[in-house]
């Protein structure tokens, strides 16, 4: 029996031959890469680890406990170790950033991604063809700042989870900023006070050289999980470099949130699925 080919198929044997001929892959990824890979902010996994909080204040999901306005600082780090812990230095259930690894190891490849979770370190990417736009969980910077240096947490955040009770950590492991004594807090970009340390600009001009130095070859610009809320980071950029550029391939998979502009749809991939599953198959 022949199987008839469906679009999805058609789609998804495009994207093999893209990844295999290209001469090189730009990865640009958003938050539903995480959450195919099993980084969820509701549901089970919230409650597995949140259950307390839950139960006092009525949070539906991770991201409104973050920005509730707590009555003290203990109170606020109690849940935010945690948030970090379970988001930042755990493993994801899936192995879908390992098997994107795979595809792309052997390629000349280069990531962007506003993801803060540093799942694509842990999978073995090489941390020089990375670019964390929007920070990283795993770093604190000064609240003020007094300066442009991040401190890794890990340590820190360890104790906060281990020593926390009801809802709050001791008051002497409040982060402070080694320089001036302030509060120390999550260097993830939300206002003008973001932080972009040396390795920030290192990131930002491999990134800038990867582009120009691919400008006219034949490379894949492959956005996965990517949304509205920042498509001037990666969507728009992407789209810009395809339309520039006559041997360029835009692939778009996401769950819910797949288009291409009709001016480069005749060299787009789009595929509408969990980034999951079509990275099994392919």
């Amino acid at each position: 029996m022949i199987r008839a080919v469906t679009v999805k198929d058609a789609q998804i044997n495009r994207l093999k031959a893209e990844i295999e001929t290209a001469d090189a892959i730009m990865i640009g990824a958003g938050a539903g890469l995480s959450t195919s890979a099993g980084f969820t902010y509701t549901g089970s996994r919230f409650r597995q680890y949140f259950s307390d909080f839950i139960e006092k204040y009525g949070f539906h999901d991770m991201y409104s406990g973050g920005f509730y306005p707590y009555k003290t600082p203990e109170e606020r780090w109690a849940y935010w170790s945690r948030y970090i812990e379970v988001n930042r230095y755990q493993n994801t259930d899936r192995p879908v950033y390992e098997n994107l690894y795979e595809l792309v190891k052997n390629k000349d490849y280069f990531v962007i991604t506003t993801n803060v979770d540093h799942c694509f370190q842990k999978a073995g990417f090489d941390k020089k063809r990375l670019f964390y736009t929007q920070g990283d969980y795993g770093l604190f910077q000064c609240s003020v700042p007094c300066c442009q240096t991040t401190y890794d947490n890990r340590e820190m955040i360890r104790h906060m989870v281990k020593e926390q009770k009801d809802m709050r950590i001791p008051s002497e492991l409040l982060p402070v900023c080694p320089v001036c004594g302030k509060p120390l807090t999550m260097n993830l970009r939300s206002d003008d006070k973001f932080v972009e340390n040396e390795g920030w600009h290192r990131a930002a001009l491999r990134y800038d050289d990867f582009t120009r130095r691919h400008k006219n070859l034949h490379i894949l610009l492959l956005e996965l999980g990517v949304g509205y809320n920042t498509p001037g980071i990666i969507k728009y950029p992407f789209w810009s470099m395809t339309a520039e550029n006559s041997k360029a391939t835009y692939a778009c998979v996401n769950l819910g949130e797949v288009c291409a502009p009709t001016e480069i749809r005749d060299r787009s991939i789009c595929i509408n699925a969990d980034i999951g599953e079509i990275l099994e198959q392919l």
